[in-house]
């Protein structure tokens, strides 16, 4: 579909002319919006939304079909407060418009909101990329798709020429939340270590990274002996996953993206069961679908003054006579050594090794996402991604792009005192800590591996990275989640 901007004029439908028209209103009864409704549509409006009890709460819909005039169809999205209005409130009302023109057969839509407290780019930003991403259906595993009725056109009305400018990385920062979504989505028969290799060979070919494949053999030689640890269970081969960025100019800045790619995780011999959700151990890899998808998007995007590197760890955790046992004890490639007192916190080891490797690449900042622990599913439920970072300014430049993108995250504490729930009578440390807090002694030991005085981010997505039903800008299904907080904080140059 094709996006344009409408310049705003006396009348705001007065340089276009579509079959359906989408108008953001407040429930503030004394807001003008209301009165220029009645004006665009004729005194008969109010009142049929009264009798239809359309009180413009957020994400309240109506639509009004319009025999025989144009446009044809409105649909009234409610935006609830004006006071209370934002940009992912925004977001949440042109995806739900997306959605239900859609269904209308829409195939010129007009959006019409009330953007005036935001920055024109941010704003035509914002509805662009929720449209086109409320609109994602993945298709690929039907034996017959089902047919879609997607707008040819969607224009934003009322934002002129500065609108142009947050269209210009449009399809970059949609091309990689919907790889992402592809990813998770992808059953784990075909998404493996080999094809996430595959699909960070076809980002570096086509967007011009540079690709370094690690395999078992190189891995051992480095002493990354906790990611193996975790492989060694599964058929497939490790692959360990380096893409990097470079600018064309000079480097201003170096950060690092690591993802966690467990493409499967039955929780090794401390098995995951149905109620655990096994059958859903596909999304494990997450964090290495929002690294690979951020990748793709900074590759087609070309932000100056940084260079990005890209790394996942990716393997399996299985179950096999060779597989690692509770009780093992390992060596990280930094030396540390880990006794396994639950074969199923997989994911930190392979991580645990990765950061050792991220932290030789000697950057100004690393960021790590991982569907990493239950335990932050219970405290944030499935909206909110938490954040624990040892630098300020980096946990600012991170919630400053989540919100950018309509992704939430909320910052966690690295209590340095639940550090001890990770001590082992036998060996350096344990990979697990006491129930309580688990998502925090998770990221303190994810720090333990990260070298003192690099500013570090964890993001724990274990419950945002997949939804149950439509929510916003996101789908039933694969989310994307983190793509756009990634892409936002690299491309926007906030310091590390």
């Amino acid at each position: 579909m094709d996006f344009r901007c409408v310049a705003p004029g006396d009348h705001p439908l007065e340089s276009w002319s579509g079959d359906s028209l989408a108008i953001g209103l407040f429930s503030d009864a004394d807001h003008p919006g209301h009165q220029q409704l009645a004006e665009l549509f004729g005194p008969a409006l109010p009142p049929l939304l009264e009798q239809r009890r359309f009180k413009a709460k957020p994400g309240e819909l109506l639509c009004i079909e319009r025999l025989g005039q144009t446009p044809a169809h409105l649909i009234l999205v409610g935006l609830g407060e004006a006071a209370e209005f934002h940009l992912t409130g925004l977001r949440n009302a042109c995806a739900n418009v997306a959605r239900s023109s859609a269904k209308l057969g829409a195939r010129q839509l007009g959006l019409l909101m009330p953007v005036e407290s935001f920055g024109t780019a941010a704003a035509a930003a914002a509805m662009a990329e929720a449209t086109r991403l409320g609109l994602y259906a993945d298709q690929r595993f039907k034996s017959e798709a089902e047919p879609q009725h997607l707008p040819e056109e969607v224009a934003l009305l009322g934002l002129g020429a500065e609108g142009w400018e947050g269209l210009a990385h449009l399809d970059a920062i949609c091309g990689g939340v919907e790889l992402a979504r592809q990813l998770v989505a992808a059953p784990p028969n075909v998404a493996t270590p080999a094809a996430l290799a595959d699909i960070a060979a076809a980002i570096a070919q086509g967007f011009g990274l540079e690709l370094k494949v690690l395999e078992r053999a190189d891995c051992e030689a480095l002493g990354m002996g906790a990611y193996l640890a975790v492989a060694q269970g599964s058929d497939l081969e490790p692959k360990f996953i380096h893409l990097t960025y470079r600018p064309a100019g000079e480097v201003k800045r170096r950060v690092v993206l690591v993802g966690k790619g467990l493409t499967f995780d039955s929780g090794g011999y401390n098995l995951k069961t149905a109620g655990g959700q096994i059958e859903m151990m596909k999304y494990d890899m997450g964090g290495s679908a929002a690294v690979l998808g951020a990748a793709r998007a900074i590759g087609q995007r070309k932000p100056e003054g940084v260079e990005v590197h890209v790394i996942v760890a990716s393997c399996e955790n299985m179950i096999s006579g060779g597989a690692v046992h509770p009780g093992d004890i390992l060596t990280a490639s930094n030396g540390t050594t880990i006794e396994i007192n639950n074969t199923d916190a997989e994911g930190r080891l392979t991580l645990a090794d990765a950061l050792v490797y991220a932290c030789q690449l000697k950057p100004d900042a690393i960021v790590d996402l991982a569907t990493l622990t239950g335990a932050c599913v219970i405290a944030l439920g499935e909206e909110i991604a938490g954040l624990w970072s040892t630098s300020d300014v980096l946990a600012d430049g991170l919630l400053s792009g989540a919100r950018m993108g309509g992704e939430a995250l909320w910052r966690m504490p690295l209590q340095a005192s639940y550090r001890s729930g990770l001590k082992s009578t036998l060996a350096d440390m344990k990979n697990t800590g006491p129930r309580p807090g688990g998502s925090i002694t998770a990221a303190l030991f994810l720090q333990d591996f990260v070298t003192q005085g690099i500013p570090w981010a964890h993001l724990d997505i274990a419950g945002t990275v997949w939804s149950e039903k439509a929510r916003g800008q996101d789908p039933a299904g694969a989310t994307g989640f983190g793509v756009q907080t990634l892409v936002n904080w690299i491309s926007g140059g906030a310091p590390a």
